[in-house]
């Protein structure tokens, strides 16, 4: 799988409008960032627009606590036509997608998906067409914490990836070059992958342990780590995760689950999605991160 890593020097900057499609931890972040960069940006939000609207966003990062006044909706149909939509809803809610995107989007809109996941893509493509639809992997680790009020705890790289209904690899597109201009632009770490399908997969190399079992043990990820009998199914799992990944035909290397227990030992404790899920009493998301990927493997 070739990766390739973009600088502002090299994708130069375009103004693209933006919609995000679910203002929680992760679209509330990134979309803040494309804010403060001066893009337009309008967020379609669950329960607390009318809290943005009149208390704006607010994201605390690094110590840093900033609130910007933005452009909420309670509507999707309310919303204007835009260039780019993000949809960062959780992977339960993509079957409102075909009521959700078309009131955004003009003929030549990109959909980029940033989910969790193996399948999610095609959802989006049913409703635009596989060429307007871009994966992105989001490598972050923020937290809501309450109306308007996303907290920013570690890391925040975008993977990107044109999806390809074969799971084939779909080079560099255009459409992913526009996007990443925006995100460096936003000081947000951009790369791109040419297949969307074997990134995927390699996030579930990480997915799958930590989400479920921090959900059935009620840990944190540093909890989950410093455990010896944990940490050691948390290798067993991963090592699964590579045995369908190849059943799939994509192949991960043997190095890569180290790699991935390497960046979590270096990770701020952190509770995963899925547990805020649990807690909260909110469905989780078992089919993307779970059924599909056994039934795909």
């Amino acid at each position: 799988m070739a990766a390739y890593h973009w600088t502002m020097a090299e994708v130069g900057q375009s103004k693209l409008s933006f919609a995000v499609v679910g203002t929680g931890a992760l679209g509330g972040y990134y979309g803040f960032r494309l804010v403060r960069a001066g893009y337009p940006v309008h967020f379609l939000c669950r329960s607390d627009g009318a809290y943005i609207r009149q208390h704006g966003l607010t994201v605390t990062s690094g110590g840093e606590r900033v609130t910007r006044q933005v452009m909420a909706y309670d509507r999707s149909a309310d919303m204007p036509q835009v260039e780019v939509v993000l949809v960062c809803l959780k992977t339960t809610e993509n079957h409102r997608l075909r009521e959700l995107l078309p009131p955004m989007l003009k003929p030549s809109s990109l959909v980029v998906m940033l989910q969790n996941g193996l399948e999610e893509e095609a959802k989006a493509a049913a409703v635009v067409g596989a060429d307007r639809v871009i994966g992105g992997l989001c490598f972050l680790c923020a937290n809501k914490v309450g109306p308007g009020h996303v907290v920013h705890l570690d890391y925040g790289r975008i993977v990107l990836g044109q999806y390809t209904p074969e799971g084939r690899p779909g080079g560099v597109t255009p459409g992913m070059k526009q996007l990443a201009s925006a995100f460096v632009a936003a000081g947000i770490q951009a790369t791109g992958t040419d297949c969307l399908r074997l990134a995927r997969w390699e996030k579930l190399v990480w997915n799958i342990p930590y989400n479920g079992l921090s959900v059935l043990l009620g840990a944190e990820t540093d909890v989950l780590m410093a455990c010896a009998p944990v940490r050691h199914q948390i290798e067993v799992i991963m090592e699964e995760v590579r045995s369908l990944a190849a059943a799939d035909g994509h192949h991960i290397p043997e190095t890569f689950p180290a790699r991935m227990l390497m960046d979590t030992e270096r990770m701020k404790p952190y509770k995963t999605s899925m547990m805020l899920d649990y807690e909260r009493g909110n469905p989780m998301e078992i089919s993307a991160l779970y059924r599909d990927p056994v039934a795909a493997g």
